[in-house]
C-alpha cells in the first residue's frame, strides 16, 4: 500500500496516528531532557530531523518547538546579562517557568492529536 500525505498526515487520515502523537508530544518534551545539558533546541532539532521526514503533523510540531527553544534561549541569554541590573535575577526564573508550563501545555495537545502554537515565539524555522 502507497503512503499517502494529505491534509498534512502521513496516513491520509484526518487526525494523526498514535505513533505521530507520540512523536509529537516528544518534540516538545525532548526540550526539557536536553535544557539539562543546556541545549533544549537539541531535543526537538533532533525530532525534527529524524521523524519530521516520515510525517508532516510531526515536522510542524518540532519545527514549532524548535522555534519557541530558541527564542527561550536568547531570552535566557538576555535574561543572564540583565542580572548585572539585578532585573535578570526576577526575569531568569520567570522565563524559565513560562517556558517549563507552555513547554507541558504543547506536549499534552500533541498528545491530544492536537496542534499547538506557542505564544511570542519568533518562527526562524519554516
Amino acid at each position: 500500500m502507497e503512503t499517502q500525505h494529505r491534509g498534512g498526515f502521513i496516513t491520509g487520515s484526518p487526525s494523526p496516528t498514535a505513533d505521530e502523537k507520540t512523536w509529537g508530544m516528544l518534540a516538545h518534551l525532548s526540550a526539557l531532557v536536553a535544557g539539562l545539558f543546556g541545549f533544549p533546541f537539541l531535543g526537538p532539532l533532533i525530532v525534527m530531523l529524524t521523524k519530521g521526514k516520515e510525517s508532516a503533523w510531526v515536522e510542524q510540531h518540532a519545527k514549532e518547538a524548535l522555534n519557541f527553544q530558541i527564542t527561550i534561549t536568547v531570552a535566557l541569554w538576555l535574561a543572564a546579562v540583565s542580572m548585572f541590573c539585578l532585573v535578570g535575577f526576577v526575569l531568569a526564573p520567570l522565563v524559565a517557568l513560562v517556558a517549563l508550563v507552555l513547554t507541558i501545555l504543547a506536549g499534552i495537545k500533541a498528545n491530544n492529536g492536537e496542534m499547538y502554537r506557542y505564544p511570542a515565539t519568533v518562527r526562524l524555522v519554516k
